[in-house]
């Protein structure tokens, strides 16, 4: 999918809203535990639920390959469903991956061309080679690690060499890098204060952002600072969505707390 293409979406759709599909067999609603794939049984349900309502969909692939070869194909039904049935909506593989050069071309083979996700999440701490071989397929985006929502961001990504802090550094650095076009960055909803200087040196990338509502980052902190020309946001959100019950309802449920963000996006999209 191209940039084009999901701004599109996004503006069609009046949300930018991105829902993280982080299984967990011991959160899922009990009577799901019955099916033959339980996790793409909930998969399913929260996706036909909210489609209409977010532009992408984010599944962390631990949480699937804790449950080894069953689980690595709970996630491949998972994105073939998607692939099918709701073309438009652009697919995240939250995999971190990130590695010397001949590995990480063989990674991005196994998530752009055999499970063909629009995009993937890389690590960028080894360098240059470790995330170019991504950056070169066509109409594939590679969303680096920036400045992350954890508490341990902070052992080394707000650490100043130089006099510059290291993940102002590792921004300025990829947009030398060959198909730098290509990458996204992951910017914690936690940082929101950041955001500012963060879009002085990438203006119209887009930011993947995890955090906005379990971990507690605020929506309109993020627009206030993050928002550029094109949008250039994607807000995620993961356990305050799919987790919203784990009755018979939980899909329902699931797609009235997207409706919220979905809602308070429209408004804010009006307002530019």
């Amino acid at each position: 999918m191209t940039t084009e293409e999901l701004i599109a979406q996004i503006k069609a759709k009046k949300s930018f809203l991105c829902i993280g599909l982080d299984v967990d067999l011991n959160k899922i609603p009990a009577h799901l535990l019955k099916e033959e794939d339980p996790i793409f049984a909930f998969n399913k349900a929260i996706i036909d639920a909210t489609h209409h309502l977010c532009v992408a969909y984010k599944p962390n692939t631990a949480f699937y390959e804790a449950y080894g070869i069953k689980g690595w194909q709970s996630l491949e039904k998972t994105i073939q469903y998607l692939n099918t049935n709701y073309p438009e909506i652009y697919t995240i593989a939250d995999a971190k991956r990130g590695d010397i050069g001949n590995t990480s071309t063989m990674y991005a083979k196994a998530f752009f061309e055999d499970l063909a996700f629009d995009s993937v999440t890389v690590a960028p701490y080894m360098g240059k080679d470790s995330v170019e071989p991504f950056l070169a397929f066509k109409n594939k985006h590679t969303i680096m690690l920036a400045l992350t929502s954890n508490k341990g961001a902070f052992d080394f990504q707000t650490k100043e060499i130089n006099g510059r802090e290291l993940y102002k550094e590792v921004l300025e650095t990829s947009k030398g890098w060959k198909n730098a076009e290509n990458l996204m960055y992951v910017v914690g909803a936690t940082k929101a204060e950041y955001f500012k200087e963060i879009r002085k040196i990438v203006p119209t990338s887009f930011l993947l952002v995890p955090g906005v509502g379990a971990q507690g980052g605020n929506l309109q902190d993020v627009c206030k600072y993050g928002l550029s020309d094109n949008i250039g946001l994607l807000i995620n959100s993961s356990r305050g969505i799919i987790y919203a019950s784990d009755n018979n309802d939980f899909a329902k449920k699931a797609a009235l707390k997207a409706a919220e963000l979905q809602q308070e996006m429209a408004v804010i999209l009006d307002g530019i």
